[in-house]
Order: C-alpha cells, then structure tokens, then sequence
C-alpha cells in the first residue's frame, strides 16, 4: 500500500483530541517537520502537552495498524494534504469541509483538478424513463471526455457509474464506507468493475461506523464530497424536502442525499445543472427538487431530451481542464 510520512503525520495529528478538518487546513500546509506539528498541537490541545517522542509512538503506531489492517486487496493507498498526488478540490469550501486525508482504490489521479469530472446523482428508486434519459445523459458527457463521479448508491448513481462503463468511459464512486467494507454490500460488483476498468474509489474512512448516527453522518459528508470533487453536478431527479406532504405520500422515506450534495454545490460555487422536460415532468413527484431548483435560483442550466448535445457540450467548455500548474499555485492552500 502506498502512503508517505507526510501522510501518516497528518493521520496522527488527527488523532488528537480537538483536531479536526478545520484546524488541519488552518494551521497545515503538509510536509511540516514532526516538530513543527507538535508545537503547533501544543497551542491547541489541553491539559498535558504532546511530546515529539509521543507523536513518533502514535505514528509507529498507526504505520503498525495500517500494515497489517491494509493490503492492496481493499486499498492502494492513502494520500493527505501536502502529497503530490492529493487531489484539490473545487470551488470556494470553508475550512472545516475541506478534505484532508484519503483512502482510495484504483487510479487516484481521476480526481485531478486537471481532469474534467461531472458528477450524476439522483434519487434511489427512479422509474419510468428516468433511467434510459440519464444514461443518454451520462453518455454524453463521456463522449465529451469527462469522468463520471457518484456515489455507489443504488437508483441514479449505480446509473451513472454502469453507463459510464459501458460507454468505455471512467467513473469515480465516493463512499461512506471503508474500502474493506463496500456499501452498499450490493453493489460490491459494480464498485470491483470500476477498479477493473480504471476507475476509482476513494472515502475519507478507515473504520467501519458504530452507530445509525454515525453512518447519517458520512453520507453527508460523502454527499459533500461529491460536490467538492466535480466541476459540474447534475440531478437526474429527485424528490424535494417536502415531496411527502405535497403528493401525500405519509410515512415514506424520501431520499436527502442528491438535496444535500445539490446544497453544497450551490455553497461551494459548483456549476449545477438538472434533467427536466416540463411537459413530461410537471406532475412527477420524482422531480419536485429539480423544479424547486429551477423555480427558486437562475444559475440553474436544465437538460432536456432535445437540448442534451449542445447543453452538455456548453457544461464541458464552461470549465475547461486546467492546463498550466502555475494558474492553480494561488488556490492550492487559500
């Protein structure tokens, strides 16, 4: 498995009490000296100082624990801030959002600024011609050179992740899980094709979670992701907050994940778009987010069936590529 030192200071900084997302992207760059960072901990920690000595017992200790948690079977490797291969995000993201360590499986440069990645997410049951308009979408986009990025779910993002396969395209799953522990358990399938095909999977987790709580919690942190690693994210459909109330559907369980993701794209500064037909869509209780989105904010781009090849291509020159390094150094840690 593939880590640096860098890597595991930033795994052991993250040990501490206290230490979170926030306090590593404000006070860390990468590659600081073990002595910088405890110095720097020792500002922030109560009670009883860190040592050196500490720190170099704790990294022992996680380096142990990886080795023989880890094998190239589940992980590749893990990259963190500083690495030359970490990728960075998109758009402006407050420090406490900003990623800072990854485990991933696969091909990690899919995540580059340099490539153009889309991502394609929705709700978990779609019916009707839901799914043959998204693929039509999906393979647009590939055509177009992008990268497919989702979220492993069943319903709209298996969709985006099976089409972009099938048009020989890559495509990138973000998970809530460990790489050891895929979820959904399901699509164990779908996620080994991705790897085997040259994609990747990527999570912010080492451990399994401990309680619903805790798992609630990393779906929106995957959900945040999803948006933070794309240059542009499309909705397929999607029931809004209140779709139960609207349409009388007491007592089901509507999806929140594409509202999230969407939310944090609109945050973040992240290009948004929706699939949507009005005259075939108007009365579908499956797109009351893609209406609300398109009735509530103007920097909505909306794909229908008739404008699909113009708009998609319009998406992928709206934020070409990164080319020069150099046009990227000033945002790399700001």
């Amino acid at each position: 498995m593939k880590y640096s030192d860098n890597a595991l200071n930033i795994l052991t900084t993250k040990f501490y009490k206290g230490i979170g997302n926030a306090w590593i992207a404000k006070n860390l760059k990468g590659n600081e000296s073990v002595e910088t960072i405890v110095s720097l901990l020792n500002k922030k920690i109560k009670g009883e100082p860190t040592s050196v000595d500490e720190f170099e017992r704790l990294k022992n200790k996680f380096e142990k624990i990886l080795v023989e948690k880890f094998d190239n079977e589940f992980c590749d490797g893990i990259v963190a801030l500083g690495d030359n291969d970490f990728p960075q995000h998109r758009g402006n993201v407050k420090e406490s959002e900003r990623p800072n360590f990854l485990y991933y499986k696969g091909n990690i440069d899919l995540l580059s600024i340099y490539n153009k990645n889309i991502t394609v997410i929705g709700l978990l049951n779609p019916e009707g011609d839901i799914e043959e308009r998204e693929r039509n979408i999906v393979k647009q986009f590939v055509k177009n050179d992008a990268t497919i990025v989702s979220g492993l779910a069943f319903g709209c993002d298996s969709i985006s992740h099976q089409q972009a396969l099938d048009s020989n395209g890559k495509t990138v799953a973000i998970l809530p899980s460990p790489l050891s522990s895929i979820m959904p358990a399901r699509n164990k399938g779908l996620a080994f094709q991705i790897i085997e095909e040259g994609g990747l999977l990527v999570t912010e987790y080492g451990n399994d979670f401990k309680s619903k709580m805790e798992l609630s919690s990393r779906y929106k942190e995957r959900d945040r992701l999803q948006a933070l690693f794309c240059d542009t994210i499309v909705l397929a459909a999607s029931y809004a907050q209140n779709s139960a109330e609207r349409w009388e559907m007491f007592g089901q369980k509507l999806d929140s994940g594409a509202r999230l993701a969407m939310g944090y794209a609109k945050d973040y500064g992240i290009l948004r778009a929706v699939m949507y037909d009005e005259h075939i869509d108007n009365d579908n209780p499956m797109f009351d987010l893609n209406r609300d989105l398109i009735k509530e904010q103007k920097d909505i781009t909306i794909i229908t069936q008739d404008n699909i090849f113009d708009t998609v291509k319009k998406i992928i020159q709206k934020n070409p590529p990164v080319k020069n390094k150099t046009a990227i150094q000033g945002n790399l840690f700001d």
